[in-house]
């Protein structure tokens, strides 16, 4: 039956794969990713969780081999975090362009250098194109709950994409909540033995991982984008499944908290949105109209939705923990665009903060709808892309 403990981050994480029962699990540590590995490791040597476990040499050897083992029809997990996952960057492509629905867990941490073990989101933003699915939670229980769905939404033979949960390093990874674990019996339930008919079969053989020239090429690239592109209705369905097993709801795509007659919105990923919605309710209560749009999944990008949940406003702003240099946040870029699709004009800013683990107060959040305010009403206070802690206008005189 459920049960509730008292977990980090990484170990809710760890709950929830082993509900999912993957077949193999191919490990290599990475701070602050290890406990995940750690957990699941003593799981299947107490003979609670049935599976391979295969500590590599290597975070490149880690996706390889969950890949290697994606081939044979087996459910699989690995997990890792910055540079870790930039030295996967190689085997993403691949593992997309197979089509195996894998799972990883990807602790955001901040990339070097300079070197740095604190959180930030410049890992896997870094990595959007690479074919991955990926979704940011906001607290421990949904990173427990996100590994099942995760499984779900991969193996759906309409997407069999794979799928990368990213959890804010230390934010959330070694942070204790009181998390609410399923029932075996309710997560064998909700989500079925993994079979798939892209895999190799020694009764009827397959080519698998071959070329394809200029004439083929596209038409695989296109299949992979219209996978990605349907996982959003896919996503949905899963939800309101996971809904009717488990008596949790959650809210899609993007979670929208009091933007309906919002004058300025702040948009956000991760667990900073937590923040943010404390903000949110405090400028209510004065009477002010403020909302706070929470990105869960960066891919598929949710157009759509981001652009209904910002109509009306007068203004809005990005804060982002990353930053694609010479240019704007890669949040910001996708939210833009999802703007200039809709036909949607309105003044906005780019924030960038939290870098390499770095502070994001409520006063800072403050300071964003100031500034968005100001931006409305047509003055220049700061540059369109601003940096917390450096030339934000609303922090002059605090030490950088």
């Amino acid at each position: 039956m459920a049960c509730r403990r008292f977990l980090s981050g990484d170990e809710a994480c760890a709950e929830g794969v082993h509900l999912a029962r993957p077949h193999v699990i191919s490990a290599y540590p990475i701070t602050p990713q290890t406990v995940v590995v750690e957990r699941l490791s003593e799981m299947v040597e107490r003979g609670d969780l049935n599976a391979e476990y295969v500590h590599v040499e290597s975070e490149h050897s880690a996706l390889c081999c969950a890949m290697g083992a994606s081939c044979t029809g087996a459910r699989t997990f690995t997990a890792t975090s910055s540079q870790g996952l930039l030295y996967m960057a190689e085997v993403l492509s691949y593992a997309a362009g197979g089509r195996f629905p894998i799972v990883m867990m990807n602790a955001n941490r901040a990339t070097a250098l300079p070197w740095n073990i604190y959180g930030d989101q410049r890992d896997s933003l870094a990595l959007l194109d690479h074919g991955w699915i990926q979704a940011y939670v906001l607290d421990n229980q949904e990173a427990l709950d996100m590994m099942l769905m995760a499984y779900a939404i991969a193996e759906d033979p309409r997407i069999s994409t794979p799928f990368m949960v990213n959890l804010d390093g230390f934010a959330i990874t070694h942070t204790y909540e009181t998390v609410e674990i399923p029932s075996q019996e309710q997560a064998d339930e909700f989500l079925p033995p993994y079979e798939t008919a892209n895999r190799f079969d020694f009764e009827n053989p397959v080519n698998m991982g071959y070329s394809a020239g200029p004439e083929y090429n596209r038409y695989y690239k296109y299949c992979a984008h219209k996978a990605m592109k349907a996982a959003e209705s896919v996503i949905e369905e899963t939800e309101e499944r996971f809904a009717q097993v488990f008596g949790r709801k959650y809210p899609g795509m993007v979670e929208a908290y009091r933007c309906d007659d919002a004058d300025y919105v702040l948009v956000t990923l991760g667990s900073i949105a937590g923040l943010a919605r404390s903000v949110v309710d405090a400028r209510r209560a004065e009477g002010q109209k403020v909302g706070l749009l929470r990105i869960r999944y960066m891919r598929p990008f949710p157009y759509a939705r981001v652009a209904a949940a910002l109509e009306g406003a007068k203004a809005f702003g990005v804060l982002e923990k990353d930053i694609s240099f010479g240019a704007e946040g890669t949040v910001f870029t996708n939210v833009n665009s999802a703007l200039q699709r809709a036909g949607f004009v309105m003044p906005s800013l780019n924030f960038v903060g939290g870098l390499g683990g770095d502070d994001i107060s409520e006063a800072d959040i403050d300071g964003m709808f100031e500034a968005l305010a100001s931006r409305a009403a047509g003055e220049k206070t700061c540059e369109q892309v601003v940096f917390l802690g450096v030339d934000a206008p609303w922090m002059a005189g605090k030490e950088a």
